[in-house]
């Protein structure tokens, strides 16, 4: 059975809508300055519409008529910044919904929960030290 003219019109519309909207449209290339790695983040919205109508079948020619089209939209929203094993991101968006909330602090809560971690092997070693001393007598 032959391609409807709608289908044809449908198939070039999403291909040029799969060669604006791919994983790097969305997370950026990394740019490097100064040993420090910029990562954008954007937004990706898009919309796609098409509709078409055949004439009816008094007409002796095959006629068609018919549209598509779509629309996308990009939008910076935030950049991760890797600096000396860090990462930080810096929201770009002043009004964020809670999940981006959720998102932006979620850097530095692994940072604080390694640090505390840290300490706490630290405070271990430290508490091991202190034992070996007093049983040996040495403790001043």
């Amino acid at each position: 059975m032959a391609e409807h003219p709608i289908e044809g019109m449908m198939g070039v519309t999403m291909d040029k809508i799969r060669q604006m909207v791919d994983s790097n449209t969305i997370i950026g290339n990394p740019i490097t300055v100064e040993g420090t790695i910029i990562i954008p983040v954007s937004r990706v919205t898009f919309g796609f519409a098409s509709g078409g109508s055949d004439v009816g079948q008094k007409s002796t020619k095959d006629m068609f008529g018919g549209g598509t089209g779509a629309g996308v939209s990009i939008a910076p929203i935030a950049f991760l910044v890797v600096n000396d094993g860090n990462v930080r991101t810096i929201q770009l968006m002043e009004h964020m919904s809670p999940v981006d909330n959720a998102i932006n602090a979620l850097p530095d809560l692994v940072d604080r929960l390694t640090a505390l971690l840290k300490k706490e092997k630290k405070d271990k070693k430290d508490d091991a030290g202190d034992k070996s001393a007093e049983e040996s007598g040495t403790k001043e």
